[in-house]
């Protein structure tokens, strides 16, 4: 190995470890923070010189995370199954299929990536409450299906068009269905970039704040950071709680990275290596 070869690998493994330490640092900082003792004041970094649980079983109920996490769930369980289904089909169909002006519904879900839901919130909440979906999980998750699909239909748009064309056309050959195709050959393929999909689809609707902010205005059915963005507002005074209430909100994706590091990174590896 040349000096050259060996500086650029160390320049590499320098450039990771800043990286890293941009991304790590933060969190450590707030949990650092949620194991002060109450009321205590928190300037930057600091290790705590007694460590108190107590923050996390005060946050948990002065702010009643059980219902708001509970209610997060049931908003993620409807949405990340229905987008991975309809997003898989219409990527199907857009990447393997000589549709009739499928380049341009392609593009039109492309543009739908610009849009920002803070600018269409507002319309959306008044449609939603002619048809009587406010105040309802159900009109949220149809809203965030609506809001993740272009972003999903390209994903796996992506995906399908670099499968191997003769890899369609043998199965079509042998007598398969359209729908035998996608989900005896072309599912069991494209596992990695759906687990990704279904990860980045989960991580978008758990915070999910505004969207949920104005459609639903019953408090007790808000979603777990809806609910912490009322719960800073009634104790901004009290870091060491409101930074135990920050890390209970962001553990359960914590958990699902962790769990899952491997197929979302396959799944990333996999469509930059096709893209």
């Amino acid at each position: 190995m040349n000096s050259a070869t060996r500086m650029e690998r160390w320049s590499g493994y320098a450039l990771l470890t800043v990286l890293a330490a941009a991304v790590i640092m933060p969190f450590l900082s707030v949990f650092l923070a949620s194991v002060q003792p109450a009321g205590t004041p928190v300037v930057g970094l600091t290790w705590p010189e007694q460590w108190s649980w107590d923050n996390y079983q005060q946050a948990w109920t002065v702010a009643g995370f059980s219902d708001l996490i509970r209610a997060s769930f049931v908003i993620a369980a409807g949405v990340v199954p229905a987008t991975l289904v309809l997003a898989a089909s219409a990527g199907y169909a857009l990447g393997t299929m000589k549709l009739p002006g499928g380049n341009a519904v392609a593009a039109f879900f492309i543009a739908g990536l610009t849009i920002p839901v803070e600018l269409i919130v507002v319309p959306l909440y008044y449609d939603l409450r002619g048809v009587g979906l406010t105040n309802s999980y159900l009109g949220v998750i149809l809203a965030e299906i609506a809001l993740f699909m272009p972003f999903g239909v390209f994903w796996m748009r992506t995906h399908f068009r670099t499968t191997p064309p003769s890899l369609v056309e043998a199965a079509r050959v042998d007598g398969a269905s359209s729908a035998t195709i996608l989900l005896r050959i072309l599912l069991p393929l494209a596992r990695p970039s759906l687990m990704t999909l279904g990860l980045l689809v989960f991580m978008w609707s758990w915070n999910q704040f505004l969207l949920v902010l104005v459609l639903i205005q019953d408090t007790t059915m808000h979603t777990a950071p809806a609910g912490l963005g009322f719960f800073v507002g009634q104790n901004s005074t009290d870091i060491p709680t409101l930074a135990a209430g920050t890390i209970i909100v962001m553990l359960p994706i914590l958990t699902l990275f962790a769990v899952f590091q491997r197929s979302f990174i396959a799944g990333l590896l996999q469509g930059a290596m096709k893209g």
